[in-house]
């Protein structure tokens, strides 16, 4: 019986000892996303309205915490260096994956080995307008315009190397027209000048401009994504307008440490993929001018990889060069 009961002993030992082991299921405590760019912007918003419902889906708080500066690198930064747990991840906005690697490279980090593609929460197309004052109201007449007034339309951007930069510089190249980009410390002086007819024209996402547009303030020439937006329903996209193709698209994706397990990623995939797909959720997203999507990991990936080979080649015949 002596032996019986300390091998008894012995198996509940090694039981405790095995359950001690055991991670608790994901997540088991709070979640903290950082954003590396200011509050108040869609970069911004989208993630708080995603982690407000992942919240309630997992028990447990999803925190926002916004990281700005550097064109976004301090914040990627700081999800680089994170533990690869699933605990803290990173909203990363298009350019910050695709485009920044290129113009900033002394980066302390390496996008492609340091970061674990989880899933594009939604995409953002954008939408060339102009200023009332410019002779233009369709894309063929904008296009006709500046190939009859070489270098005469400016166009801005928050800053160089952007994504309304490269979309200008994009434009150019593919309708065959100068126009000038006049690079701008943000957005928000970027579109003042607009508004006051200081630049002609801009790529801007729909939720920074719709308003404008409304009012008169603004004429949207065309959306430059793959399909036309429901805030402004008339506008035709610049691929049905003449350049079949042309799309620049903003996303904005979450990621995790390198490292981060798999069936961790799986698990944060599923429930982003839902919460994406709920039609409250899908409402909000419309009313910020985005596009819900929750893709995979493997597909996410895949997008990285094109739209780095993408604005690689235009930052190369734009001859934009790195900065320090």
């Amino acid at each position: 019986m002596k032996i019986l009961h300390a091998l008894a002993a012995i198996g509940l030992l090694f039981t405790c000892a095995v359950s001690a082991q055991q991670p608790a299921p994901y997540p088991s405590k709070p979640v903290k996303i950082i954003v590396p760019y200011p509050a108040g912007g869609v970069a911004d918003l989208l993630p708080r309205v995603v982690g407000e419902r992942l919240s309630q889906a997992w028990k447990q708080p999803v925190v926002i915490e916004n990281k700005p500066g550097a064109s976004g690198n301090i914040g990627m930064e700081a999800g680089a260096r994170a533990e690869p747990d699933g605990y803290t991840l990173t909203l990363a906005p298009t350019g910050n994956l695709t485009v920044n690697p290129m113009l900033f490279p002394n980066l302390p980090f390496n996008t492609r080995k340091d970061f674990t593609p989880i899933s594009v929460l939604a995409a953002s197309p954008n939408v060339l307008v102009v200023h009332p004052s410019v002779p233009a109201k369709t894309f063929k007449e904008l296009v006709d315009y500046a190939k009859a007034n070489p270098g005469k339309l400016n166009y801005a951007s928050p800053g160089e190397g952007s994504g309304a930069h490269l979309a200008g510089e994009l434009l150019n190249i593919e309708a065959g027209i100068q126009t000038v980009h006049i690079p701008y410390k943000g957005l928000a002086p970027a579109v003042n000048d607009l508004l006051g007819g200081n630049v002609q024209m801009m790529f801007a996402g729909v939720s920074t401009i719709v308003q404008h547009v409304n009012a008169g303030k603004l004429v949207a020439i065309a959306i430059a994504g793959p399909v036309r937006l429901k805030p402004l329903p008339d506008i035709p996209t610049i691929a049905q307008s003449g350049i079949p193709g042309f799309d620049v698209t903003s996303w904005y994706g979450l990621i995790a440490p390198a490292g981060t397990p798999g069936d961790v990623i799986a698990t944060i995939h599923r429930d982003v993929a839902k919460t994406v797909s709920d039609p409250a959720i899908v409402e909000k997203m419309v009313e910020l001018g985005l596009i819900p999507l929750g893709n995979r990991p493997q597909d996410f990936a895949r997008m990285i990889e094109n739209e780095t080979a993408k604005w690689t080649a235009i930052i190369k015949k734009a001859n934009i060069k790195p900065q320090s």
